[in-house]
């Protein structure tokens, strides 16, 4: 594949573009491999730009947060940065000293805003955006106009008489999902690739997020959850099943969230304080690793119709959430 078409365009890169133009800090946080990195040597490439995946400096990251900053050029992207939670304090006493727009551009692997200290701390100071792994219309390099239509009235579904397919099948696109490397390769491949994946957070990223006695035991939970992708949330179950106590399987599924592996979808009711005390479903964040964890491919859409069900709602959950950042009328 040329280079140049290798690279999706992402939808979510004029919100960034605003947000660097008036705000001192802006953050972009994603899974491992949704392509944050990528888009953000795209929208600043002239930027001073360090990974603190690199061991010098995140070594010197930690133990002298304030002098590290102090080094940096006067506009730097700093990658990774949820490896060195100490940086966020630093960065913030730098932006107090000169809050001049665009100064610091961050990418996480890990969310942020479920650290309510951090979000304190950088209040005012910090936009953040959350890139989703590619949405079918970034695949398709469409403009995913879908969401505002929808919300603005615009939206005029048709179907063409005798109109013939193109592309790939709904199933194909379920257990395909959205991370960008593995869509070139075959499916055997791709599922390879999602277990690798998932093998390497499991084994290198979780300590960055949180306190885990055994990583084994949240692989075991997120391949447990991978089977009840969007059903409701019952982790009295969940912790029978796995022979652990409740309170382990909620602190490991607030790590995975923190991870960008699931989410927890609020029940809706017209009544906001209602939705607060109803069951929440669970899905995972991407339709091909749910598919990968749950060992279902598109052959099975008519020989597992429940389970692919399942994954077909989390996979239209996710298109939906992925467009909110860049939808009209502001979801944000």
């Amino acid at each position: 594949m040329d280079a140049d078409r290798s690279l999706f365009p992402r939808s979510l890169a004029p919100v960034l573009r605003e947000a660097l133009a008036d705000t001192p800090v802006v953050c972009l946080l994603g899974p491992r491999q949704s392509g944050k990195t990528t888009l953000a040597q795209q929208l600043a490439p002239d930027r001073a730009f360090v990974s603190l995946d690199e061991h010098n400096y995140y070594q010197t990251a930690g133990v002298d947060p304030d002098g590290f900053v102090a080094s940096l050029p006067e506009a730097v992207t700093l990658d990774e940065v949820q490896r060195v939670p100490a940086l966020l304090s630093a960065i913030k006493r730098a932006v107090d000293q000169n809050r001049h727009p665009g100064r610091f551009l961050l990418t996480g692997s890990g969310n942020l805003l479920l650290v309510p200290t951090i979000t304190e701390s950088l209040a005012g100071r910090m936009e953040m955006a959350q890139l989703h792994p590619l949405t079918e219309a970034e695949k398709e390099r469409q403009p995913g106009r879908f969401l505002s239509d929808l919300l603005t009235g615009a939206l005029k579904p048709g179907i063409r008489a005798k109109a013939e397919p193109t592309g790939p099948s709904l199933p194909e696109r379920l257990v395909a999902g959205g991370y960008p490397e593995p869509l070139t390769r075959t499916p055997s491949r791709a599922r390879q690739w999602h277990r690798q994946y998932l093998r390497s957070i499991i084994e290198r990223d979780v300590q960055d997020v949180a306190r885990v006695k055994d990583a084994q035991e949240l692989a075991r939970l997120l391949e447990l959850l991978a089977l009840r992708n969007a059903e409701l949330l019952n982790t009295c179950n969940l912790a029978n099943t796995l022979n652990l106590h409740r309170a382990t399987v909620d602190h490991y599924i607030a790590v995975l969230e923190r991870l960008f592996l699931v989410r927890r979808l609020p029940a809706w009711h017209r009544n906001p304080a209602k939705r607060l005390v109803k069951t929440p479903k669970i899905h995972l964040l991407d339709s091909g690793l749910a598919a990968t964890l749950a060992d279902l491919t598109a052959a099975d859409w008519l020989n597992h119709r429940d389970r692919m069900g399942h994954l077909l709602e989390s996979f239209v959950v996710q298109q939906l959430m992925a467009q909110a950042p860049w939808t009209e009328p502001d979801l944000r």
